[in-house]
């Protein structure tokens, strides 16, 4: 590969979204995934291009690294992680095909199981599954032959597949049953909420109450339906929001304080979680007054 530093930073620059997905699916952080795909052009600006031959798989491969090094300094210093991950919060009448782009696309849900697995099985799911990259590229990474790269994935993929993270493709779809679970929580119908939630489903509640960002977990229909029903507030007005490209919305007091924001998973027209945050200080840092209608 031959070319200057200008025609350099323009392939890299081409590059960057999807760099960028990478490192947030593999991180959970848009700061840290910023941080990572800054890392790749410094190490990029450092290398003999000329010597480089497919550009985009190298630098995939180099944040790839970069964002395991992260990992695996976490848990040496053993850091809890965020009980949900960071968002990106739209308007509902943004696009939402350029809201995936920007927010990775990447549920909640499927984020939470993500921060589960090893580092070495998260980077293999998130390249070869989610980016399309051979067990050969990923396994110098991992520092495995591609037989046990290829093993990390099929673990990784048990664990998602066991924890039902992977929405619906249908956007318009999950809308609808997301409408409907609003509907049926303010007129405290329990049969309507029970209709429109899995019968394993999964609330979670970040809230901060107690460090470090401990959260509330309530599993199964008739509890979360139970819980669901306390949402009914005539005080709040609640605006649909994509969060990080799926169907949510945000609640508010009349004062136009945002108290939370809901996401929502939906799978086979059921809903399987639903991630609340409603931590005053990650609320804060979204800057929801922007989105208010």
């Amino acid at each position: 590969m031959t070319g200057g530093g200008e025609w350099l930073a323009e392939r890299f620059e081409e590059s960057r979204p999807r760099l960028r997905a990478v490192a947030y699916r593999m991180l959970g952080s848009t700061g840290e995934a910023d941080d990572a795909v800054q890392e790749a052009w410094l190490r990029l600006s450092r290398a003999d291009a000329a010597g480089i031959e497919n550009l985009g798989a190298w630098l995939t491969t180099v944040v790839g690294r970069v964002c395991l090094d992260v990992l695996r300094a976490r848990r040496q210093r053993g850091e809890v992680p965020l009980s949900l991950p960071e968002v990106t919060v739209t308007r509902a009448d943004a696009d939402p095909e350029r809201e995936a782009v920007l927010a990775g696309a990447v549920g909640l849900a499927l984020l939470v199981v993500l921060e589960t697995l090893e580092p070495a099985e998260r980077l293999a799911f998130v390249l070869h599954d989610l980016f399309g990259v051979p067990f050969d590229e990923i396994a110098p990474v991992v520092g495995r032959t591609p037989a046990a790269a290829r093993q990390l994935a099929s673990r990784a993929r048990r664990r998602v597949r066991g924890a039902r993270a992977v929405p619906d493709a249908d956007r318009a779809g999950q809308r609808r049953v997301v409408d409907a679970f609003l509907a049926a929580s303010h007129q405290g119908d329990l049969g309507a909420l029970l209709a429109v939630l899995d019968p394993d489903v999964v609330l979670r509640v970040d809230s901060g109450a107690v460090p470090p960002a401990a959260w509330l977990e309530v599993r199964g229909a008739d509890a979360v339906a139970g819980r669901a029903r306390s949402f009914r507030d005539a005080e709040r007005t609640v605006q649909p929001v994509f969060v990080n490209g799926a169907p949510g919305f945000v609640s508010w007091l009349p004062d136009g304080r945002a108290v939370s924001v809901l996401a929502f998973t939906v799978r086979g027209g059921r809903i399987t979680h639903i991630d609340v945050i409603a931590e005053p200080e990650r609320l804060e840092a979204l800057a929801l007054g922007k989105l208010r209608v």
